[in-house]
Order: structure tokens, then C-alpha cells, then sequence
């Protein structure tokens, strides 16, 4: 078997509990050194475990390690950051495993999008407000679908996290302005959510490029109303009025 694992945002101890417990059970380890953090591999790995750093490999190269591993009767782990479904290009090396019939499973992983809400001590949905969290990532030498491009997505009014991009602040900042946002919508970038070196820096779209110069990579670009802490807004899910399955509202116990 072959596996999947989100290695998750950062923090050593920000793994899955199963993903952890099949590192220490490999015996060959294909991780994303340029983003996975090198602790990870330090606690979990198991003395002898093979461990390659694919950061300079290609996709041929990448999958030749893990078939490798298969036929070698070796258990094989295909290390991600955060979770492996989020920009993680994962789909093309399954489509080998497949086309070659070699079991594989997934093993999710925490993405940096939570450690980054986290970072922010907020929540991504507003009562009353946006419902709405659009993941997506600026256009650069990677093509984006023309409906998908940022000041269309902006049009939404929805709270936005902008992978892979921070290198493009002012752009990004720039296009979601064009779309809809207003240039006072609070805005932040976390780095490194939940490794020790995270930053965390807030504004708005209008003021975040300035705020952030040299910070290239490794960030989330996030926007929104729900950035707001204090807009006073409360969930009915927890009003003493508002009746569901498990609970009887006060208004109806009266009644």
C-alpha cells in the first residue's frame, strides 16, 4: 500500500493521529521538502526509513520513488503539506498508481487554511452574514480559468483565502478591489500558520501589499468581512430563543 499523507500546516504535533502512526511504520518517505516541515520527518520517521526530499524531482522521478517502494515490498508514504487535496497536485500521481493497478489511500491532513483562521482567533462563516468561504489562487505562470479569475470571484462578497500568491500581494489586493471589495475590507496574510516562526499581519486590501513586502511564499492572502471581531453578530444556533432538536427556546417553554 501506498500513502497519501497530509503532513498538516506545520506544527509537528498538527498531524493526524493515523497519519502519524503509519510515518512511524514506513519504511520509505517521499516528502515535499520545500514546504513540509523537516521536523516532521525528525519525530516520526523510524531509524533506517528512506527519505527523499522532492522538492528538485519531477512527476516521473516522484512516482518512479513510490512504484519503487511498491514493488520493493516497502511500505511507502507520499508526504503533503497541509492536506493533500488543496493545491497538492496529487491527482496525476494517483492516476499512475491507477493506471498501474497499485493500491493507495489517503490519509487527510489539517490545512494551513485552519491554522491560519486559528492564528486569527476568527471563523470563516458570519451569523447573519456571508455563509460563503472561496479557496482559490491568483494566475501566474499557472493558468486560472477566465470565470474563476480573482475580480470575479470578488463579485461574491464572500470571505476569500488566496493560496500560493503571496508573492503577487498587490495584485491580488488589487484585483479583488476591481471585482468588488472595497479597499477598507479588512485583510490579512499569516506565514508559516502554526510553525514557529508564524506571522501574522493585518489591514485591509488597501494597505496589505505595503504591509507585507518580503513575504513571498508560504502565506495565505485572506479577506473578508469576518475579519471583523467585533461586528457584535451572534449565532441563533446558541440563543436562548431559538428553538431546535435538542434544545426548547425559552419564548416556547413560556408559551
Amino acid at each position: 500500500m501506498i500513502y497519501f499523507i497530509g503532513a498538516g500546516p506545520g506544527a509537528v504535533d498538527l498531524i493526524t493521529v493515523r497519519g502519524a502512526e503509519i510515518l512511524r511504520s514506513a519504511g520509505r518517505i517521499v516528502y515535499a521538502g520545500s514546504l513540509v516541515n523537516p521536523e516532521i520527518i525528525t519525530a516520526y520517521a523510524r531509524e533506517g526509513c528512506e527519505v527523499y526530499d522532492s522538492s528538485s524531482l519531477t512527476l516521473d522521478e516522484i512516482t518512479g520513488l513510490l512504484v519503487g517502494g511498491h514493488e520493493a515490498g516497502i511500505l511507502t508514504v507520499r508526504l503533503h503539506s497541509g492536506d493533500p487535496a488543496i493545491f497538492g497536485a496529487v491527482r496525476e500521481q494517483m492516476n499512475i498508481l491507477r493506471e498501474r493497478g497499485i493500491p493507495f489511500e489517503t490519509v487527510p491532513g489539517v490545512s494551513s487554511l485552519f491554522a491560519a483562521s486559528s492564528a486569527l482567533r476568527t471563523e470563516y462563516m458570519i451569523p447573519g452574514g456571508t455563509q460563503t468561504l472561496i479557496i482559490t489562487r491568483a494566475e501566474g505562470r499557472t493558468p486560472v480559468p477566465k470565470q474563476e479569475g480573482l475580480s470575479s470571484l470578488a463579485s461574491h462578497g464572500a470571505s476569500i483565502a488566496v493560496f500560493l500568491s503571496a508573492g503577487m500581494c498587490e495584485a491580488v489586493c488589487a484585483e479583488l478591489i476591481a471585482g468588488g471589495y472595497d479597499g477598507e475590507t479588512p485583510a490579512a496574510v499569516v506565514y508559516h500558520a502554526s510553525w514557529p516562526d508564524e506571522r501574522v499581519i493585518r489591514g485591509t486590501l488597501a494597505t496589505l501589499p505595503e504591509l507585507t513586502r518580503g513575504i513571498t511564499k508560504s502565506a495565505i492572502i485572506l479577506a473578508g468581512d469576518f475579519l471583523n471581531d467585533n461586528d457584535g453578530a451572534q449565532s441563533r444556533l446558541y440563543d436562548k430563543n431559538f428553538s431546535h432538536e435538542y434544545r426548547c427556546g425559552i419564548h416556547e417553554q413560556r408559551g
